[in-house]
């Protein structure tokens, strides 16, 4: 990455990262700390040149452009510092795509009263990583396999096939009673909605909703509980959590959408999480078109919390 200098000119050079980006998109990103407005007051003004011409911020970049960026004083972000390096269970790496296991009780990204999550504790980690950014998002309390792409073409190669629904994300979530035995497809609209104190939820909503689909399978029954396994054909929002809160069987441990006071019986006998998983990813890779098949385990707490169910006949 260049080094942006507050006192001189700097001439950058856009690499395949940067290819068929926006320019305002892009200087946002290289210029962190920056407010937009400025850069927009600068893209106008013409003091950022594109191959020593003016440009506009819509202006799509390509590798090899020459970028003239002006004496700009980047605020100092001392929060940053804060911000501890950490490197994450490596399930799959190349150099142009990293997934993770995540841990339960990570954010993946800061924002929202986090200061920090997964993206930003890897970049810390990996200074010398020239492009890290989130494929996907998983909940805070849902751990599981998360992908990162190191390079921008991987990047937009795999939103494009999040779009055409080709990745196969399985979940395991633990419900608290008995699966509906003729459930299988979940096809209930959900629409995201803030309360008034400004937590954000979602809920069924046959008029407001976004369509949205599950594959339900049931992996064991025991007495008081289901385990399943949940197929995304759809990615919305807590799509998983509410299409097993609306069939009657809500995740175990989940504080947003389950039984508060199974909860906390739960915890006492162990289970201090949101049962919920992302055990299996299926897709081609972004670049080469290599079939990837992906697995990350249960985690230990979740299996040691099977492990004390009874099993139905």
């Amino acid at each position: 990455m260049t080094d942006i200098r507050k006192d001189s000119v700097t001439l950058h050079r856009v690499d395949e990262n940067g290819a068929e980006q926006r320019l305002d998109n892009y200087l946002v990103k290289l210029l962190r700390g920056v407010p937009k407005s400025h850069i927009y007051r600068i893209i106008r003004s013409g003091e950022i040149r594109v191959n020593k011409g003016r440009a506009k911020a819509e202006t799509k970049l390509a590798a090899g452009d020459e970028l003239r960026i002006p004496p700009i004083r980047v605020a100092e972000r001392p929060a940053q510092d804060a911000v501890p390096g950490c490197e994450f269970p490596v399930v799959y790496e190349d150099d142009a795509l990293l997934v993770i296991n995540k841990p339960a009780g990570v954010a993946v990204h800061g924002g929202s009263g986090v200061s920090f999550g997964v993206i930003e504790q890897l970049r810390r980690a990996r200074p010398e990583a020239r492009y890290l950014e989130l494929v996907h998002r998983l909940d805070r309390e849902t751990s599981g396999l998360l992908m990162i792409a190191k390079k921008r073409p991987a990047l937009v190669k795999l939103h494009e096939m999040i779009r055409n629904d080709v990745p196969q994300k399985r979940y395991f979530a633990l419900g608290l009673g008995n699966w509906p035995a003729d459930v299988r497809h979940v096809k209930l609209p959900l629409h995201r909605f803030h309360t008034p104190t400004g937590e954000r939820m979602v809920r069924v909503d046959a008029d407001q909703g976004i369509y949205a689909h599950t594959i339900f399978t049931v992996q064991q029954r025991y007495r008081g509980f289901t385990l399943v396994e949940a197929l995304l054909r759809t990615g919305r929002t807590h799509q998983i959590r509410v299409h097993m809160q609306a069939s009657g069987c809500p995740i175990a441990g989940d504080e947003k959408y389950g039984d508060f006071a199974a909860n906390r019986e739960l915890q006492k006998r162990g289970l201090k999480r949101m049962f919920l998983h992302a055990a299996n990813l299926s897709l081609p890779h972004p670049l080469t078109g290599e079939p990837l098949q992906l697995h990350a385990p249960l985690p230990a707490e979740l299996t040691r919390f099977l492990d004390t169910l009874t099993h139905e006949a």
